[in-house]
């Protein structure tokens, strides 16, 4: 619902300061979320059949090329709305380089710029938010998943620019639990530790290190991703059944694309923990490339 919200505040936005500007650009690949707007506004091939007709005025571009983004500003653009790191597509990162000139772009037409940081917020690639790597900031930025710890909680968040929400604009049911705020500030106390972000870093590298060990051992393909937000391309479609015989051996793999790994422990993970993973990865991959010879 914070994804959602960003949407009704930019819109809001656009209504009070842009003329009634209400398109959004997002990216080719993107995923935001499940409700109809949420949908409407990712870019995910598996989406674009379901609960027709969607919600319009979700143009899409291509991550890292701003020209596709500049070709779709127009007089209804309020808006540019991004994960720094597509998790779903595949982990494919928006380079810093691009994420500065997307920032100068939406500063030169006066849009909002808006950081879904669902995946990549709090600590998870080794900075508190992603777009700090970048040297930039938002307009709107949404947080959930690591928030909380483990107990459900997001976050909607706005420069005073473009906080125009007032009083009952926006609501839910479950909103502003004092139990829940409770835990995600001392999630913030702990995440925010230069020592904690630092260990999310080397523990990041060591096991990008291990993934790149196994994929030149494998004949595999790169290593991609930031921190403990990594993904390893398997150049052919065997995800789901690593997936399937890692559950088996009581390994919790996740497969977001056919011919892709998407590697996201806890952020405490210790390092012998990533070398049981390694190992059980490493062993069904020997199975499997067993298998095919003998196929």
């Amino acid at each position: 619902m914070n994804i959602e919200g960003a949407i009704k505040l930019a819109r809001k936005f656009g209504a009070l300061h842009r003329g009634g500007a209400h398109e959004i650009i997002a990216f080719e690949g993107g995923f935001h979320g499940r409700t109809l707007a949420t949908m409407s506004a990712s870019g995910k091939k598996a989406f674009e059949p379901l609960f027709e007709p969607k919600v319009s005025g979700f143009p899409k571009a291509r991550l890292n090329d701003l020209d596709s983004v500049k070709r779709l500003i127009g007089d209804n653009t309020v808006g540019v709305m991004l994960e720094p790191i597509q998790g779903e597509a595949g982990v494919w990162p928006a380079t810093d380089q691009f994420l500065r000139e997307l920032r100068t772009l939406t500063q030169q037409h006066g849009l909002l710029l808006i950081f879904d940081e669902i995946q990549t917020g709090m600590g998870r690639t080794g900075k508190l938010f992603h777009y700090q790597h970048a040297d930039i900031a938002p307009d709107i930025m949404t947080l959930g998943k690591g928030i909380g710890g483990g107990v459900p909680l997001a976050a909607l968040l706005a420069i005073e620019a473009a906080a125009c929400f007032e009083h009952g604009d926006q609501g839910g049911t479950f909103n502003g639990n004092p139990l829940m705020c409770a835990a995600g500030l001392a999630v913030l106390r702990e995440v925010s530790r230069s020592e904690f972000l630092k260990s999310v870093v080397d523990t990041g590298l060591f096991l990008a290190c291990e993934l790149q060990r196994i994929s030149a051992r494998h004949g595999l393909g790169e290593v991609r991703g930031r921190g403990l937000l990594l993904a390893l391309d398997l150049k052919r479609p065997i995800a789901a059944s690593i997936v399937a015989q890692a559950f088996e051996r009581g390994l919790l793999l996740n497969a977001p694309q056919p011919d892709a790994l998407r590697l996201m422990p806890a952020l405490n993970v210790a390092r012998s923990e990533i070398a049981e993973m390694i190992e059980g990865l490493d062993a069904i991959l020997m199975e499997i490339g067993a298998a095919r010879c003998v196929a």
